[in-house]
């Protein structure tokens, strides 16, 4: 792929204006635009994402550097602070459709690993008094299901920033995949849920260090536990009214740093150490979290309205999928001596 390939023409090819406009008409949205229509601004803020622009300003002076038509800042801020950001939502479906693997049919026991936690982007409360966070801050949150094995975003949903994490858990479930979570989303009777489901949910999750744990039965083990794994019953969780009617699986071990880390789970076919080895590869969502922060302009956000700033914050996602495919599709025809990194492959586009 040529260096001076602008991005937003290899999401012209993806992403066909027809299909932008079918979703329009499914969300009821009328695009009285002639000139910088909603498919132009999908365009600008897609490359506005991957060059890192400042704001509609610093996009007015480089937009047409990178081959788009000129359009005056104050029409680019009016057309995001218009246009719902369930749009650019809906695309984002659309595109983890088009460029994610198709999921194997799924099994009675599933074995890829569903990482869910969330992520904030904050700013000054002046700029976002609709979402206000303590002290002078404001900030919104972007709640992600992320493919553990395959590096791929699955599922997003949004929200203001001080939203409780586990309340958008719902949106992100899927059966067929192994959930991992942090202590956030570890509510008993969550488990519960899980495990009456028609379609089982399997889980790895986190416990707070002072959970309750009832009837403990050990299991039983013919061979010392490896590394920092300490304990492996099973029990009810809880106490009282928060009791957990089913009986689940605990491991308890220690973290580098020596501090107590309680998982619980309904994976009973698994050794402890896999339950850890599970549980450690949640450090893969903070990495993505990580990378889209440093080179995706997320932490800038343009607009101060929902639509501008939700808008602009899924055209980030759905640039980061678009990516990743081009890349993993790139590295699949070349020795793996000729590989890039993901790294190296994004700094073609900057």
């Amino acid at each position: 792929m040529k260096k001076s390939t602008p991005l937003w023409r290899i999401m012209q090819t993806v992403i066909p204006k027809e299909k932008v406009e079918s979703i329009l008409k499914e969300v009821g949205y009328v695009d009285v635009a002639r000139n910088f229509t909603v498919y132009r601004l999908f365009l600008f803020l897609s490359e506005a994402t991957i060059q890192q622009w400042d704001g509609y300003r610093d996009g007015e002076k480089r937009m047409t550097l990178s081959g788009q038509k000129p359009a005056d800042h104050s029409t680019l801020s009016k057309k995001a602070k218009d246009v719902p950001f369930e749009i650019f939502q809906r695309l984002l479906n659309l595109m983890i459709e088009l460029c994610n693997r198709r999921t194997r049919r799924a099994l009675r026991i599933p074995k890829e690993l569903l990482i869910v936690d969330s992520t904030q982007i904050t700013v000054g409360r002046g700029r976002l008094p609709w979402a206000p966070l303590q002290g002078q801050k404001a900030g919104v949150k972007l709640h992600v299901a992320f493919l553990a094995d395959r590096g791929e975003v699955h599922r997003v949903t949004e929200t203001t920033g001080n939203e409780p994490d586990l309340k958008s858990c719902p949106k992100l479930l899927d059966p067929r995949f192994i959930l991992v979570a942090d202590r956030a989303y570890g509510k008993h009777k969550l488990f519960d849920d899980y495990e009456a489901r028609k379609t089982r949910q399997y889980f790895v999750i986190r416990l707070r260090d002072n959970t309750t744990f009832c009837q403990v039965l050990p299991r039983e083990r013919k061979a010392p536990f490896l590394g920092t794994i300490e304990q492996d019953f099973t029990c009810q969780l809880g106490k009282n009214y928060a009791l957990s009617e089913h009986r689940f699986r605990v491991v308890t071990l220690k973290d580098p740093n020596g501090n107590p880390v309680i998982l619980a789970t309904n994976l009973h076919w698994h050794s402890a150490e896999r339950i850890a080895e599970i549980y450690k590869s949640r450090w893969q969502i903070e990495v993505f979290f990580r990378w889209i922060k440093q080179h995706l302009n997320v932490p800038k956000l343009f607009g101060t309205t929902p639509n501008a700033v939700y808008g602009q914050l899924y055209t980030a996602l759905i640039v980061y999928v678009l990516l990743k495919y081009v890349f993993d599709q790139g590295n699949a025809t070349v020795h793996w001596s000729a590989r890039l990194t993901f790294a190296d492959f994004d700094r073609l586009f900057s």
